[in-house]
């Protein structure tokens, strides 16, 4: 599930959280070969996120995350799933509720596309998750119970923060399945939005397959040497 894959090391995903698809190509051509996979999110979608993934995919030879964390109906989500899928995506993400995770693998189909399952976002605390009325416990709890039941419903992996990798990696439910962990930042960065973060070593040692870094790497003085400096710390 890790490992060397085109131009190096695929566990680290570069999270191209950018409005638009020019902006996220030239900072991807600026990375160059250090980078082998890409994350596109909700907010480039209508800023060019999908033509920027084939970019990538067919003229740069890169892995493509597409992040979309999908939540509706099941065959909403089923019908969603089946478009994106055409575009040869390696990770797709839907929120982690069961019915969501059915309908997105029966969307996928016979594809390759993963289906990742996010059980609580990494900017959100307990206090949070009170406003929102999600029901009373600890967060680490909370997520890996999500985390079982997307697995049991059939999700290839799941998203979630460095903090709670290891009791997830723990499961029964996770063995042969993928942890992709936000959250990620080098000692010494800041924060930005994050609240349960950890370095990119340490997410590693959690027990994560990948890792997500976004402004840390793009927003450096030189984008390429942040992303080697990152990957230069992670465990073989």
């Amino acid at each position: 599930m890790n490992g060397q894959t085109r131009d190096g090391d695929d566990r680290l995903i570069v999270a191209l959280d950018v409005a638009d698809a020019v902006t996220g190509l030239r900072i991807a051509e600026r990375i160059g070969p250090a980078v082998s996979f890409y994350k596109i999110g909700l907010g480039m979608l209508t800023g060019g996120g999908l033509a920027l993934a084939q970019e990538l995919k067919d003229t740069h030879a890169k892995r493509i995350f597409l992040d979309m964390k999908l939540f509706d109906i099941g065959a909403t989500v089923e019908t969603a799933v089946r478009g994106l899928c055409r575009f040869d995506l390696d990770f797709l993400t839907v929120h982690g509720d069961p019915h969501v995770v059915r309908a997105a693998v029966e969307g996928r189909g016979g594809t390759d596309t993963c289906i990742l399952a996010v059980t609580i976002l990494t900017s959100l605390d307990r206090a949070d998750l009170d406003e929102g009325l999600i029901r009373a416990g600890d967060m680490a709890g909370i997520v890996t119970e999500r985390a079982a039941r997307a697995f049991a419903a059939g999700a290839d992996g799941v998203i979630a923060s460095p903090h709670e990798a290891a009791a997830i990696r723990a499961l029964p439910e996770a063995a042969g399945k993928m942890i992709v962990t936000p959250g990620v930042r080098p000692a010494g960065a800041d924060l930005d939005d994050q609240k349960r973060v950890a370095t990119p070593a340490g997410a590693i040692g959690a027990g994560a397959d990948y890792i997500v870094v976004g402004r840390p790497v793009w927003q450096a003085k030189d984008p390429a040497a942040a992303a080697r400096a990152i990957l230069a710390d992670l465990p073989a």
